[in-house]
Parts: structure tokens; C-alpha cells; sequence
């Protein structure tokens, strides 16, 4: 089967990738943990912490930008929930995830992302595995559970699916490409993410890919998505995404994930994603910014300041797209994708035959993560 048969052009929708069960009806289980990629102040843990409460899981606090491990626990504690917060930036990442190649591509050319959020979610996956947790949540500090009890109906989904996102209600999980185009009249969906998703143990031998879009590459595995669903409701703090420099960061990863994911949509997979694939995929994304840029100029609903700002966030992101993402770069990450996943999975083993045991504060020791920073609640 050749690419051309997928049809290379940007989709507006992959739900159809998705398992869709309703909450009331899925089996219920408990989960482990809840873990947070945190950067803001403690405030914001109000819901995850609340959620821990009433779900009586583990709280994992990943602390980095505004946020401060000793904020973090001293929320969990008020509320009695049994947390271990770290600040990360004091964490040596070569200590704890492996070298990975396509971290290394990206550096070499100049699309390397200034974020620490797959960092922080391959953190918490090592101290799943080794602290023998079975379901966990990952849950953004901008995200509202206006149901915890769905949790509990996602954890269960997890005995038949790999990974079980909660659908947002609130502020679209898009990239900033995406969010113009629906903003200026577009249909745009949205997939399930990393802000709020429960993952279980056979998503594990998974890892979060330093880019944007890295829940999408951690819902692959070798070669097609892992069965996945989406129940219950998650709702996500508004925020302005026109900024051009947090376009033409996400662009490459935009562009790949939307590139894969719509082989899948044609049932085909990452084999398929050929140099001639992108070549014509490229084509398609750079048309569908245009056209973004073009509905911008002229939908009448949009405030002056606000097209502008939406004009110039799509222009870094073509400027990008055109000047620095290749077919035979496209291809090249994938290969190196490939290659990390088998990295990732030589590490858990070597990490596996020197863990000894000892839950949560064991995982951490066996990552070499010292008690002084590691605050408990």
C-alpha cells in the first residue's frame, strides 16, 4: 500500500481513532496516583488535590517555574492527601531518563522546545513503574474535574484500553494553528491529551517524546495508536494562544502528529509515513495555514487587536513550517521515535533489576532522587 492512497492533507477531527464510552456506563475502578506537572502557583492544585481526596490516591507534585515543592505539599497536607513533591529543575535529567535521540535531532537543528513538561511526565512514568502503581492520572494544574467520580469510571476503561483521556469542556486543547482556525470560523475538534489522561501499566513501555504534541507520540506504539478511549469530563482554563513564539515551537510537533495521525484515520500507520508522504503532507499543512490566515482577515467577529495577533502567530508558524521542516526531517524523527522507544524500554528493564522495592520513596531512591529533595505529605 503506497501513501498516496492516505490521502496527505490535514484532518480537522480524529475522534474516530477514539473508543467514546459514557462514565455511568464504563466499570469502575481505583486509581494509584494523580500526577502533576506543576508550574504554577499552589493555588492551582486546588482541584488535583481535591480530586486525590475523594478518590483517596497518591498525589505526585512535578515542580518547576512558579511553583514550589514545599507550596505544593503544604496544600496536600491541609487536605489530608498523601503527596511527594519534587522541584524538578533540581533533578539531573541524564540521572533519571535516558539520552534520547530525537532530542538530540531537534537540538542539532534549531527546533529543540525550551519546556520541561516531557521531562516531567517521563519522571512520573518511572516512578509508576517502579513504585508498582497500576493506574494513574495525569492531570495539568490548569485542569477542573467537575466530577471526580468520573476518575474513577476512566480507571476502570483501563482494563480493555491502553489509555483513557477525559473529554474537555472547557478551553479547546489546540495548538495555536488550530485555534485560529476555529476562532475564525473553521470546524476544528480536539483529541484527547496529556492534561488529563489515565494511563495504565501497558502504556508504561511509552515515553513522552521532547516536542509539542508528545501525548499523541506516547499513545503510539510501534506502529498504530494504542487502543484508546475517552469518558467523562474534564473542563480547561482559558488562555490567549497567539503568541508567535509558542507557535513556531509547537509547529513541528503539530505538524508530525497531525501528519501520523491522519495515516491512522486512513487505517494505515507509521511505516507509511514516507519522504513522499511528507512532501505532499507538508503541501497540505502549509495550504491549511494559509486558509487560516485567510479566514482571519476576513471574519467580521474578531476584534482588530486580536486578528492581528492571530495573523502574526500563524505567520511564525508557516515561517517554520517553510524554512526549517523538511520531508527528509519528518523522516528522520521517526526513525529516531523508533529507536528512543527501544531506549525507553532497555531503561525500565536496567531500572527493573536495581529497584528493590519500597513503593513510592523506593521508586524515588532507585532514580537517584535524594530524600533532601523530595518533600512528603
Amino acid at each position: 500500500m503506497t501513501a498516496t492512497v492516505a490521502a496527505p492533507a490535514q484532518h480537522t477531527t480524529h475522534q474516530r481513532l477514539l473508543h467514546h464510552v459514557r462514565s455511568e456506563d464504563a466499570p469502575k475502578a481505583d486509581l494509584d496516583a494523580i500526577i502533576v506537572p506543576h508550574g504554577r502557583p499552589a493555588t492551582f492544585l486546588d482541584q488535583a488535590v481535591e480530586a486525590a481526596r475523594q478518590v483517596d490516591a497518591t498525589l505526585l507534585l512535578l515542580c518547576s517555574k512558579d511553583a514550589r515543592a514545599t507550596d505544593a505539599v503544604l496544600a496536600a497536607k491541609q487536605a489530608g492527601v498523601s503527596a511527594r513533591a519534587i522541584d524538578t529543575d533540581e533533578v539531573a535529567p541524564r540521572g533519571v531518563v535516558p539520552r534520547f535521540a530525537t532530542t538530540g535531532l531537534l537540538g542539532t537543528n534549531g527546533l529543540l522546545r525550551a519546556a520541561d513538561t516531557s521531562f516531567k511526565r517521563n519522571l512520573g512514568v518511572l516512578v509508576a513503574v517502579l513504585a508498582g502503581w497500576q493506574r494513574v492520572l495525569f492531570l495539568d494544574d490548569d485542569i477542573a474535574l467537575p466530577h471526580p467520580e468520573d476518575l474513577r469510571a476512566a480507571a476502570g476503561l483501563l482494563g480493555e484500553h491502553a489509555a483513557v483521556g477525559l473529554g474537555n469542556s472547557g478551553m479547546p486543547d489546540n495548538s495555536v494553528v488550530c485555534h485560529a482556525y476555529r476562532d475564525s470560523g473553521g470546524r476544528q475538534d480536539t483529541f484527547v491529551g496529556g492534561g488529563a489522561l489515565m494511563v495504565g501499566r501497558s502504556s508504561f513501555g511509552s515515553f513522552f517524546p521532547d516536542i509539542y504534541n508528545e501525548d499523541w507520540f506516547f499513545l503510539l506504539g510501534e506502529d498504530r495508536l494504542r487502543c484508546t478511549a475517552v469518558t467523562g469530563t474534564a473542563h480547561q482554563s482559558p488562555y490567549n494562544p497567539y503568541d508567535p513564539a509558542r507557535a513556531a515551537s509547537e509547529e513541528l510537533g503539530d505538524t508530525l502528529a497531525e501528519g501520523v495521525y491522519g495515516l491512522l484515520d486512513h487505517g494505515l500507520g507509521t511505516a507509511d509515513a514516507t519522504e513522499s508522504y511528507w512532501a505532499e503532507f507538508l503541501e497540505s499543512r502549509r495550504a491549511f495555514i494559509r486558509v487560516a490566515v485567510r479566514q482571519v482577515e476576513q471574519a467580521p467577529q474578531l476584534d482588530r487587536t486580536v486578528r492581528s495577533q492571530m495573523i502574526e502567530a500563524l505567520t511564525a508558524a508557516l515561517d517554520r513550517n517553510v524554512e526549517l521542516i523538511t520531508p527528509a526531517l519528518c523522516v528522520r524523527y521517526l526513525r529516531a521515535w523508533q529507536s528512543d522507544r527501544l531506549t525507553w524500554q532497555d531503561h525500565l528493564r536496567t531500572l527493573r533489576a536495581r529497584h528493590p522495592g519500597g513503593g513510592v520513596d523506593g521508586a524515588l531512591r532507585t532514580l537517584r532522587i535524594t530524600t533532601e529533595l523530595v518533600h512528603r505529605a
